[in-house]
């Protein structure tokens, strides 16, 4: 029903930047919020980023002031700008996107990840 399609992952040396890109395709009546998750091996899976379909951001204090979370709503993606990277960044990224379906439920979709490495 909907499909989320990740991209911008990669390797790159401490102080570089990234920027990851998912884009939501399929059938719902509207998306309200959009939001980003890493998760390390052996780790629980943590929120990064999100924003609402009306701009509000909210973050992670580790990268408040390095990564900045935005929106295209015409074409349902998100997008998340790394800077200033950091080893202990690496991690696998997902995207999850929030759309209310017509049902009216809302539902949560995960994207199947992207790999960001971080080491010189």
């Amino acid at each position: 029903q909907v499909q989320l399609v990740e991209s911008g992952g990669g390797l790159v040396q401490p102080g570089g930047s990234l920027r990851l890109s998912c884009a939501a395709s399929g059938s719902f009546v509207s998306i309200n919020a959009m939001g980003w998750y890493r998760q390390a091996p052996g780790k629980q899976r943590e929120l990064v980023a999100g924003i609402t379909s009306g701009g509000m951001e909210d973050y992670a204090g580790s990268v408040k002031g390095r990564f900045t979370i935005s929106r295209d709503n015409a074409q349902n993606t998100v997008y998340l700008q790394m800077n200033s990277l950091k080893p202990e960044d690496t991690a696998v990224y997902y995207c999850k996107v929030r759309v209310r379906g017509y049902s009216t439920f809302y539902v949560d979709y995960w994207g199947q990840g992207t790999q960001v490495t971080v080491s010189s």
